[in-house]
């Protein structure tokens, strides 16, 4: 009878890392076009989402010394790994900033390890 608890023990180890540990939001593609006197950002997401409880939650854009100047809220999640795009409208670039970074957020994990570098054209 010890058996029987011990192989559902072990059953549930072997699942829990699936769970716990889901992958950061991968950060695919992303754009920036002059919109007045600001920029509009898309950026392309997928993750693995899990619902309600674990889903791609938001991207920031920084500077390239880190300082955020724009973050776009996500409210919901949008389906187990499909790919989806995003805009932020009226983002201020300083004049001169060739450069941005893009991080990606999950309501789980929080924000992941991927730095994006968007050129500005």
């Amino acid at each position: 009878m010890i058996r029987i608890p011990a192989l559902c023990f072990a059953a549930c180890l072997a699942v829990v890392p699936t769970f716990a540990f889901a992958e950061a939001p991968v950060i695919t593609a992303a754009k920036a076009v002059r919109s007045g006197m600001g920029w509009k950002i898309s950026v392309t997401l997928k993750h693995p989402d899990q619902g309600w409880d674990h889903f791609a939650d938001g991207w920031e854009v920084r500077d390239m010394a880190g300082n955020r100047l724009g973050l776009r809220e996500l409210a919901h999640p949008h389906g187990h790994n499909k790919s989806f795009t995003r805009s932020l409208s009226s983002v201020m670039i300083p004049d001169g900033v060739r450069k941005v970074q893009i991080r990606a957020r999950c309501s789980g994990d929080g924000w992941g390890a991927q730095v994006y570098v968007l050129t500005l054209e």
